[in-house]
C-alpha cells in the first residue's frame, strides 16, 4: 500500500509502525469507583477514597465501562472474550496512589480485530487492514502539575481510577500517512460508538508510538515508544522524526536502545526519557480484590443490538445512492457530519445534489466562519428546501448561493428569503428574448467572431445575458434561446 522510505547512505529503509491508543471511557462514573469523570474540575475535587487508595476500599467494577469496551470491541470486528481477568501492574509514580494500576495483561477483554484504512486521500478505495492485538481495560494515573510553583510539583487525582481502553495495534503500518488515517479511522469509530469522545487535546485519546526501521525483507529492528501524543499531526511527525533518528544511527554504526521517548510539538522532535520496561519488571499479578469477568451471550448481544450504523456501512449506503467515494468518505468521517446529511436526506433531498451542496457549500461556510456543523445556523429541513427549489427551477445555481448566504446570516427559510428579496428564477421567454436581443446589439464585434466559427464565444453571450437580468434567468432557457438567436 505505501511507497514511503527513508533513504540513507546504504539503501532504502522501510519504517514499522504500531500504536497504542488510550481512549478514556465515556462514563459518569470511573472505573472501579463513583467518583465523577468530568473535564475541567478543579483539581482533587472528583477523588472518592478508592481512587485517593485509603486503606480498606475495595474496586468495584462499573459495568458501564465493560459495556463500552465491549461494543468498541464489536465495532472492529474483534474477538469478544468471555472470561477476562484484572491484574495489578506494579510501579511507582506520584501521581498514583495504590503504587500499582489495575490493567490486564495476560487475559484482555477483547481480543483480535481490525481496521480497514484509506492512507490515500485521492484514492478511497485503496484500502489496507491494520490487525488491531487487543483491548484491554485499566485505570488512568492521576496528573503531575509542575508549572504551579518554581521547587515543587502538584499532584492532581481527578484522573485517577478514570476508565481506559488500551487499543494496541498490530505493526503493521508502514508510514505516516497509514499511521494517520488508522488514528483517524479510530477515532471516528470511537466517535460514532459514543465510547469516547475522541478529544486528543483534552487528553480523552492519545497514543504511544512505536517505531523501528529495518532493509526492506529483513526481520524486525529495535523498537523505540514515543509516550502520550495527543494528535494526529503530532503522531505523525514523531514517526518521520523517529524513523529519520534511527536511520542516521544505524548508517553511523550505532545501535538503537529500546526506550521510552518523548515529543517536542515545538520543535517536532523526540528525546529520551527512559529506558523501556518489559512486563516482568511491572511484577504483574492477578488482582486478588476483583473476580475475573464473566460475560453472558445476552450482554454481548446487548452491545451489539446498541450499535448505530457505523462509518463503512454508511460510506457504502452512500455509494450506493450514487454519491461518489471521496465525498461518501467526507461525509462519513465524522459522527455529526453523517447525521445531519442524514436528517437532510431524510428531509426529501436528492442524494447526490445534497452531497455535492454539503460538502462544497455548506462545508466550506462553516470552515469559513470558524463553526462545527452542530453549530450550523441552517438546518437540514431549511437546507433540503433550499435545494428543492433548486430542483424545481424556482433557483438557479447562483441564486441558491445568494439565498444560503442570507440563511447563514438571518436564519430565514428560503422561500421567505425568494418572495422578500425577488430573487426568483425566471423562465419568461421573452423577457430573455429581449435582453439577449440588446446584448447581440451591444456586442457586434464578438458577434460576427462566433458567426465566423469562434464558437468558444458562446460563454461570453451567456454570461452577458445572465448578468443584465442580475442572475435571475433560468440558464437552461437562456442557452436555448442564444443558440437560436446567434444561428439567425
Amino acid at each position: 500500500m505505501s511507497d514511503y522510505r527513508i533513504r540513507g547512505a546504504t539503501g532504502e529503509w522501510e519504517v514499522v509502525i504500531g500504536l497504542e491508543v488510550h481512549a478514556q471511557v465515556t462514563s459518569n462514573a470511573k472505573l472501579f469507583s463513583g467518583a465523577a469523570t468530568a473535564f475541567g474540575a478543579e483539581p482533587n475535587t472528583q477523588v472518592s477514597l478508592v481512587d485517593a487508595a485509603m486503606p480498606g476500599m475495595l474496586p468495584v467494577p462499573n459495568r458501564e465501562c465493560i459495556r463500552q469496551a465491549v461494543r468498541t470491541g464489536i465495532a472492529i470486528d474483534a474477538q469478544i472474550n468471555r472470561w477476562s481477568r484484572f491484574d495489578r501492574k506494579n510501579y511507582f509514580y506520584a501521581d498514583l496512589p495504590q503504587g500499582y494500576q489495575i490493567s490486564q495483561l495476560y487475559h484482555p477483554l477483547v481480543g483480535e480485530g481490525h481496521l480497514d484504512v484509506s492512507p490515500d486521500e485521492k484514492n478511497p478505495e485503496a484500502v489496507k487492514r491494520i490487525g488491531i492485538e487487543r483491548i484491554h481495560v485499566e485505570q488512568d494515573a492521576g496528573k503531575l502539575m509542575h508549572d504551579q510553583h518554581p521547587t515543587r510539583s502538584y499532584v492532581d487525582l481527578n484522573r485517577s481510577g478514570v476508565a481506559l481502553m488500551e487499543i494496541v495495534s498490530r505493526p503493521d503500518m508502514r508510514s505516516p500517512a497509514e499511521a494517520g488515517a488508522y488514528l483517524n479511522k479510530l477515532r471516528s469509530i470511537l466517535r460514532y460508538v459514543g465510547s469516547c469522545d475522541g478529544n486528543m487535546d483534552q487528553g480523552s485519546m492519545r497514543a504511544d508510538v512505536n517505531v523501528s526501521v529495518r532493509k526492506p525483507g529483513e526481520p524486525f529492528g529495535t523498537r523505540t515508544e514515543t509516550k502520550n501524543v495527543n494528535s494526529v499531526r503530532f503522531v505523525m511527525q514523531a514517526i518521520e522524526h523517529e524513523a529519520k533518528r534511527q536511520v542516521a544511527v544505524l548508517e553511523d554504526g550505532g545501535a538503537i536502545v529500546q526506550e521510552t521517548r518523548l515529543f517536542n510539538p515545538d520543535t517536532g522532535q523526540t528525546r529520551s526519557m527512559r529506558s523501556k520496561e518489559d512486563a516482568h519488571d511491572y511484577r504483574y499479578f492477578p488482582d486478588p480484590d476483583l473476580l475475573p469477568l464473566e460475560l453472558n451471550e445476552a450482554f454481548i448481544e446487548e452491545c451489539r443490538a446498541s450499535l448505530p450504523e457505523l462509518p463503512d456501512a454508511k460510506r457504502h449506503r452512500y455509494e450506493a445512492a450514487g454519491i461518489s467515494p471521496y465525498q461518501a468518505g467526507v461525509l462519513t468521517a465524522e459522527v455529526e457530519a453523517a447525521r445531519w446529511f442524514d436528517a437532510l436526506l431524510d428531509a426529501g433531498a436528492a442524494p447526490v445534489a445534497a452531497a455535492n451542496w454539503t460538502t462544497s457549500e455548506l462545508f466550506g461556510a462553516l470552515n469559513r466562519t470558524g463553526r462545527d456543523i452542530a453549530d450550523s445556523p441552517v438546518a437540514p429541513a431549511q437546507a433540503a428546501e433550499l435545494l428543492a427549489l433548486v430542483a424545481d427551477g424556482t433557483l438557479s445555481g447562483s441564486l441558491a448561493k445568494q439565498v444560503f448566504e442570507v440563511m447563514l446570516e438571518a436564519g430565514d427559510a428560503p422561500a421567505k428569503i425568494v418572495e422578500d428579496r425577488g430573487l426568483k428564477q425566471t423562465s419568461d421567454t421573452g423577457a430573455i428574448e429581449a435582453v439577449i436581443a440588446e446584448v447581440l446589439a451591444k456586442n457586434p464585434n464578438q458577434l460576427e467572431q462566433y458567426r465566423g466559427g469562434k464558437e468558444a464565444l458562446f460563454g461570453f453571450f451567456v454570461g452577458q445575458t445572465m448578468k443584465a437580468m442580475g442572475g435571475k434567468a433560468n440558464p437552461a432557457v437562456v442557452n436555448d434561446l442564444l443558440k437560436k438567436a446567434l444561428a439567425g
